[in-house]
């Protein structure tokens, strides 16, 4: 091949090697997912039959429940229902504190829940409540990037049906009060994934049938303090460098504009034995030529 056509080539073949250079990614922000929360402080799914069951009547009443994605935050310290006390309202739930709470951003999702000295009631218990609760609280929290949390407790005396009670963590607790009703709690329940957490204080299944007058019989679930969350996704962290490395020089403005990968160094590398090939191969066809004028002198 003739000195300068294969200097053309050398060099053309230097130029689509650098031409070749991967381009960066463009790091464009696409934001990150925010998490989920939710609380509740009471939540009842209760039947109430009346009249011997000829008159059957949903008892469901929430109570200061919030969720998030945005900040919300609820309390109130009652809540009644119509239709099942004769006509007058029917008074649920009274405490002396009673909230909910529900927050979220880019880092953390967090829900909590909390009643204290609060009285659950249900129709046909004349001056009895079915609970009476001290203090119950509900927490979950999922931050990014760590594995969520979730916690419960029940602080103080819990009374059922007028009965003191010892309540088992993370068991099942039956009071059977006769010709009253029975009532099984399961205390300080938790759910933790690698993404959520649930926590409630709380479950109660109840059945009631007071003297067994079939006046009203009251049967179904009651949670109190109830919280959960889901984690909001964890963002790509910046690697550290290990040990005493020296700083990286700045790259050339060129390859900041187009970035570069783990192969970079090496089509450079590849690029510049190719011109310096290729200028040899003008060098020697030039002192070729010259050496051929000299000998035609």
């Amino acid at each position: 091949m003739p000195a300068r056509r294969l200097a053309a080539v050398t060099a053309a073949a230097a130029v689509s090697v650098l031409g070749a250079l991967p381009a960066g990614a463009a790091h464009a922000d696409t934001g990150r997912t925010t998490g989920k929360a939710d609380a509740v402080v009471l939540r009842t799914d209760l039947n109430v039959a009346l009249l011997n069951k000829t008159v059957s009547a949903p008892l469901a009443v929430v109570l200061n429940e919030v969720h998030a994605p945005q900040t919300a935050s609820k309390t109130a310290l009652s809540a009644t229902l119509d239709g099942v006390n004769g006509g007058k309202p029917f008074n649920v739930l009274n405490a002396d504190v009673a909230t909910a709470r529900a927050a979220v951003d880019k880092q953390r999702a967090e829900g909590y829940s909390n009643l204290v000295n609060a009285k659950v009631h249900v129709p046909g218990l004349v001056g009895m409540p079915l609970i009476h609760v001290q203090q119950v609280t509900s927490k979950a929290v999922c931050a990014a990037g760590k594995r969520p949390t979730a916690d419960s407790n029940v602080l103080g005396g819990v009374t059922v049906l007028g009965k003191k009670v010892n309540l088992t963590a993370g068991g099942t607790t039956t009071v059977d009060v006769p010709s009253v009703g029975k009532v099984q709690l399961d205390l300080s329940k938790t759910s933790v994934t690698s993404g959520t957490a649930a926590a409630t204080a709380l479950n109660l299944k109840v059945s009631v049938n007071p003297l067994k007058l079939n006046v009203s019989e009251v049967n179904g679930q009651i949670t109190l303090a109830r919280a959960t969350c889901e984690s909001p996704a964890a963002a790509d962290e910046p690697k550290t460098p290990v040990g005493n490395q020296a700083k990286p020089d700045p790259k050339p403005e060129n390859l900041a504009e187009t970035g570069g990968s783990s192969a970079t160094p090496y089509l450079i590398g590849g690029g510049a034995l190719l011109l310096v090939m290729g200028a040899g191969a003008v060098t020697l066809a030039r002192r070729r030529r010259a050496g051929a004028d000299g000998a035609d002198a």
